[in-house]
């Protein structure tokens, strides 16, 4: 090895450790920001096109990822012992929320989902994403794992709860992301197999009688999901574009603001649901393996933090947050694809949405936040 590579390498290594320092003392997380900061500006690119190039409805996103970011700093200075403590009151508040939006939440799309405060609107449901799972994973660390039954019907009553408030706005696919954040935590927590078939077993007798209590637009969508060319000019109209749209990209896309699909308005709730399309028919199939990319990372630095989490408590938590920014991935590119019934939800932090990217982002401090105080303890 030459003389001077040898001498130059120590001072290399101390400042990358003075770096990380500093971003430690801070409690933020180099790899997690650095892929939080690319994915917020891709989907700020994607967002203006989508938009059919307004420049207001972009920047209305970025002052929410500017919020965001401030609440995901603020949240990432707060220990895991002391929303270890805070969980109950979290979780209570965020429940009396979904309560109010029975009596005093403001209608849109025939939906009874948010609320108007101080000229403001938020939806409760998105903060009950990190609430249930906070809760849960306060629960159950407290608790002798894996948890017993006793334990376990408790923590489906916790769960239950918010899911029929949910519900009942309606809004089918917030209510199955915030059970998938609640079901995380009691996989992790050790469940059995033998439980975890059994519960399959129960919830596929019960499709029937849950066929019998969903609403005539959710019925129509699982149909259209099965056969969308029943009704390609009404219900079908959405996801026969959206696949339009995005096979129409090819390898290398269009171009960007170039899109046909989107600019002609042909692809519905392109700037929300079917953001992704827009993606794949301006910038084609590498353009979308840009972005999974950076969602790999995120995800990959999630698992990351929850595998090297000290504490049951960090464990559980890490690992439901990021899981549950995997699902939101999963499920909206799925459907977007055709691969799943249309359930309204986002594509994380690229889909323009408030309540959503900020809840997201508050999520991510508490990544941050687990990971940079243990280091800080370990040190």
């Amino acid at each position: 090895m030459p003389r001077d590579f040898q001498w130059k390498l120590p001072g290399a290594e101390k400042h990358l450790r003075r770096k990380e320092n500093w971003l430690t003392r801070l409690h933020l997380d180099p790899w997690l920001l650095g892929g939080l900061l690319l994915l917020m500006g891709a989907g700020l690119v994607v967002l203006y096109s989508a938009s059919g190039g307004q420049w207001a409805v972009a920047q209305a996103q970025l002052h929410r990822f500017v919020l965001g970011l401030m609440l995901m700093f603020a949240v990432a200075q707060i220990q895991p012992r002391t929303l270890l403590h805070w969980a109950p009151w979290i979780y209570g508040a965020s429940l009396a929320a979904l309560v109010a939006v029975l009596f005093v939440g403001t209608d849109a799309k025939g939906a009874q989902r948010w609320i108007a405060l101080a000229g403001f609107r938020f939806q409760p449901s998105e903060l009950m994403k990190l609430a249930l799972p906070l809760m849960l994973a306060s629960f159950l660390a407290r608790r002798h794992l894996p948890p017993g039954w006793k334990h376990l019907m408790i923590s489906f009553a916790l769960l239950a709860v918010p899911v029929l408030l949910i519900s009942r706005q309606p809004d089918l696919g917030t209510s199955l992301l915030v059970a998938a954040s609640g079901l995380v935590v009691l996989f992790l927590a050790g469940l059995s197999w033998k439980l975890i078939f059994s519960f399959i077993g129960l919830a596929a007798a019960a499709l029937p009688a849950l066929w019998m209590v969903m609403h005539d637009y959710q019925r129509n969508r699982v149909l259209t999901f099965l056969h969308p060319e029943r009704d390609p000019l009404g219900t079908g109209w959405n996801i026969i574009q959206s696949k339009t749209a995005i096979g129409s990209g090819g390898l290398e896309g269009k171009g960007w603001l170039q899109g046909t699909q989107s600019r002609l308005e042909f692809l519905p709730e392109r700037h929300t649901d079917f953001i992704i399309a827009v993606l794949a028919e301006e910038w084609g199939f590498i353009g979308v393996c840009v972005l999974l990319s950076l969602y790999l990372l995120i995800i990959w630095r999630g698992l990351s933090i929850a595998m090297q989490a000290g504490t049951s408590f960090s464990r559980l938590l890490a690992a439901a947050i990021i899981m549950t920014f995997f699902i939101y991935l999963f499920v909206n590119i799925g459907m977007v694809s055709g691969l799943l019934p249309v359930v309204g939800v986002p594509l994380p932090l690229v889909s323009f949405g408030g309540t959503s990217s900020i809840s997201l982002l508050i999520g991510f401090g508490i990544l941050m936040s687990i990971h940079t105080h243990k280091a800080l303890v370990d040190k």
